[in-house]
């Protein structure tokens, strides 16, 4: 019985030598994980309100336009016979769903008729909500070409929220607001958000807009940073990643947050399955001496904290979300099954909802609730069957991590209107992206793994 023929193509160098080559498919490191990379940058270390001259918060953010120029490169190469990646992509489905609900909503709003806020809104919703967290999603599912340019990433996306925690830090001990002083030429600043007092403590943005927003981020990439702490290679490696995850747990902390603290207990929750008993004793004791270091230096922010759990049924915070749940019931019967349009709850026309399901609903209808529901559970889905595929622990444990970030995600949409804070929303979508990434890494077929363009055939 003669062996199946192998062309060259389907040879990957990546798996005899570690340093041999990331792709294939590249001459340069201009590919889409490097792309993905300087969104990363562009979202956390530019301050959040320094934005293009000419345009608005919500796609003025040079990651924004970025994101929407990768959507362009994605729709580029699906148009080309040349470029297109063959082979099916189930993220792919859900986020043209995604997109067509919310070109479908965009269509009956300006039919019902829209005032000037609405109908700016819908564009820039658009974009920035539509465009820009596609454009990361799909070239992360289709682009990421091995595992190791998706580890360098997922890397990158770490040490981005450590910059992200250590200036939320840094606000909460200073006397002065750092981020003031943070400019780059050539941007417009349309003012740095202001601090929040809650109980005897202070909630810090970083360079995030809104401190629930830095909290959600950094919430995504504890599971990460726990990952890389557990499987480098090297030990001096790991350690680096272990005081990463602690700064980035110290900044979540100092949001005083309830969302980003039942976050992190989600995630670990997941993940501890796959852990030894040492390593879940190592995440407590450093989940422990987080709360000892912020109790020594801030007092005040842990006694904040236990009282936002305490007296949350007092919580003045909750009952407002509450009572505007009758109000939410009226304008959603009114046009209950594709919405008032996408992005038209705007304020100060109307009130925030501080519940992105509500929110979604409202926009969106029942149709738009269930396609963003159908995403994360897509990627969910995809991540698991990668899980299951898998061929190494690291993988496995790579493969948990992504699904509970989605897990996490699924928490999070409803405690605050998360889709309209970029940082958060567009870092989000690189993670469902790389829940088809390696679900795509992880499959049988040459063809379907390796992602080879099909230029590249032989």
């Amino acid at each position: 019985m003669s062996a199946p023929p192998i062309s060259a193509r389907d040879l990957e160098p990546a798996l005899f030598a570690d340093q041999m080559y990331a792709t294939r498919r590249r001459l340069v490191v201009l590919d889409a994980a490097f792309g993905l990379a300087v969104v990363l940058g562009w979202l956390t270390l530019i301050p959040s309100r320094l934005i293009i001259p000419g345009t608005t918060a919500d796609v003025g953010r040079p990651g924004t336009v970025l994101c929407v120029l990768l959507f362009c490169w994605w729709l580029a190469t699906r148009l080309s016979p040349e470029l297109v990646m063959p082979g099916p992509q189930p993220i792919r489905w859900a986020a043209l769903f995604f997109f067509l609900s919310l070109l479908v909503s965009y269509v009956i709003a300006f039919a019902r008729g829209l005032t000037p806020l609405e109908a700016n809104a819908a564009d820039r919703s658009l974009l920035a909500g539509g465009a820009a967290f596609l454009g990361v999603i799909l070239v992360a599912a289709d682009g990421i070409s091995n595992w190791s340019r998706l580890r360098f990433l997922l890397q990158v996306f770490i040490w981005c929220c450590v910059y992200m925690s250590v200036i939320g830090l840094l606000q909460r001990v200073l006397p002065v607001n750092i981020v003031e002083y943070m400019q780059v030429p050539g941007l417009t600043n349309l003012g740095v958000p202001g601090f929040q007092v809650r109980g005897s403590g202070l909630r810090v943005p970083s360079t995030t807009t809104h401190y629930l927003e830095l909290a959600a981020a950094l919430s995504l990439a504890v599971p990460i940073a726990i990952h890389f702490a557990k499987f480098s290679a090297k030990q001096i490696v790991r350690g680096l990643y272990g005081a990463a995850a602690f700064l980035i747990v110290a900044g979540i902390l100092v949001t005083i947050s309830r969302t980003g603290i039942i976050s992190i207990f989600i995630a670990l929750l997941i993940l501890m399955p796959l852990w030894t008993w040492r390593t879940r004793y190592n995440i407590i004791a450093m989940g422990i001496t987080a709360v000892v270091a912020i109790s020594a230096i801030q007092p005040s922010t842990v006694r904040t904290i236990y009282d936002i759990f305490a007296g949350a049924s007092e919580d003045s915070s909750i009952q407002v979300r509450t009572e505007r749940y009758a109000m939410v019931g009226t304008y959603f019967s009114q046009r209950p099954w594709f919405g008032r349009g996408s992005g038209t709850w705007e304020w100060p026309m109307y009130q925030f909802l501080d519940n992105q399901w509500m929110r979604t609903a409202l926009e969106n209808g029942i149709v738009g609730i269930v396609v963003l529901a159908g995403l994360h559970l897509t990627a969910i889905t995809v991540a698991a069957i990668a899980m299951r595929r898998a061929e190494t622990s690291e993988q496995r444990h790579l493969c948990l991590v992504l699904i509970s970030t989605q897990v996490m995600a699924l928490f999070i949409t409803y405690t605050f209107d998360c889709l309209t804070y970029t940082t958060y929303s567009l870092s989000l979508g690189m993670t469902v992206g790389l829940c088809g990434a390696v679900w795509r890494l992880t499959h049988p077929s040459r063809e379907i793994r390796t992602s080879a363009p099909r230029w590249s055939r032989v």
